[in-house]
């Protein structure tokens, strides 16, 4: 194969979750060419992979929110480059409408999607000519899609997860100076939320640790609550507005990563930094992630995890990274 679109449109951490795909076909074909189709809001997490060849974003969230002529025209001009190119497969591993009309439209002969049952919208169907086979249970999300195209397209899967990001060399102002960590308190919904009080002390015990506490937030409420725990903790502070990549660049710089089961924590993950994560609601077998003495993935699947657990996890992955600050 000479060139291959990855159709995945959403979300951050589902980006974060798809980029040793990228790697694990490089391997499987020395020379290929790797497209990404993404909706422009998170279109920075492909471009930060030096391995894809091109990124063609699209601003589809943003035309559901504002319906404007100007989003419309980005949309046409995205779906025109995209073909501009001929494909030797097309790979829609997200598996909803958007993405199949993306997979459908595009040039080639071989259009590739889950089953029916694997779909997040079953009527994503109809874009397909070939069928994934359905996922082996006992694999993680990650390794259910990795498994899914290598057996498509017939290559073995190695054990090896390379995600590739490579992040922008300069750092944002906000880092400051010394070591520091960042907790990432926010969820995409109140079911997935840990208490605040436990935070504040999650976040006390690390400055007593020596390392200052960052507290980042995305909207008005989560700033708020951002404020309520950096206002509890000795010398925390409540990180400015930043974008996706200025975020990201924190991240990358980070002496430690507590956070609950979001995008930038698995953004931590990736770039294998010192990582705690939390599971309220979500499974953490699916989406979990375990590097003795790097990464814990604590509680899931309706367990919310406990202060003390937390405490002995941050002390699990700290002594690794006081040596390298």
């Amino acid at each position: 194969m000479k060139r291959i679109l990855i159709v995945k449109l959403t979300s951050l951490g589902d980006m974060v979750f798809t980029q040793p795909l990228v790697a694990d076909l490089q391997r499987a074909f020395p020379g290929v060419k790797i497209d990404w189709i993404a909706d422009s809001y998170c279109a920075d997490v492909p471009r930060w992979n030096p391995n894809i060849e091109r990124v063609i974003a699209a601003p589809l969230r943003g035309f559901k929110k504002a319906r404007s002529w100007a989003g419309l025209r980005e949309i046409f001009a995205a779906l025109r480059a995209l073909r501009r190119e001929k494909y030797d497969a097309v790979l829609d591993v997200h598996g909803v409408y958007k993405s199949a009309i993306v997979t459908f439209l595009a040039r080639t002969r071989h259009r590739y999607g889950y089953p029916v049952q694997e779909l997040g919208e079953s009527g994503a169907r109809f874009a397909y000519n070939h069928v994934f086979q359905p996922f082996v249970e006992e694999d993680c999300a990650r390794n259910r899609m990795r498994r899914a195209v290598s057996r498509a397209l017939g290559y073995e899967m190695t054990r090896e997860m390379d995600y590739g990001l490579e992040m922008p060399a300069d750092t944002p102002a906000a880092a400051g100076k010394g070591p520091y960590a960042m907790l990432f308190h926010a969820t995409s919904s109140e079911e997935k939320k840990w208490p605040v009080a436990d935070w504040i002390s999650v976040g006390s015990a690390i400055s007593a640790r020596g390392l200052r506490v960052l507290v980042p937030w995305g909207n008005d409420a989560e700033r708020l609550e951002a404020e309520t725990i950096a206002a509890s903790v000795p010398g925390a502070e409540v990180m400015p507005r930043l974008s996706i990549t200025g975020v990201a660049q924190m991240v990358g710089k980070a002496s430690l990563v507590v956070g609950m089961d979001t995008g930038f924590v698995h953004i931590a993950d990736a770039l294998r930094r010192p990582t705690v994560i939390l599971f309220t609601t979500t499974s953490r077998h699916l989406y979990g992630v375990d590097a003795p003495g790097r990464a814990v993935s604590l509680g899931g699947g309706g367990v919310v995890p406990q202060r003390d657990e937390v405490l002995a996890a941050i002390d699990e992955v700290l002594p690794r990274v006081t040596s390298t600050n």
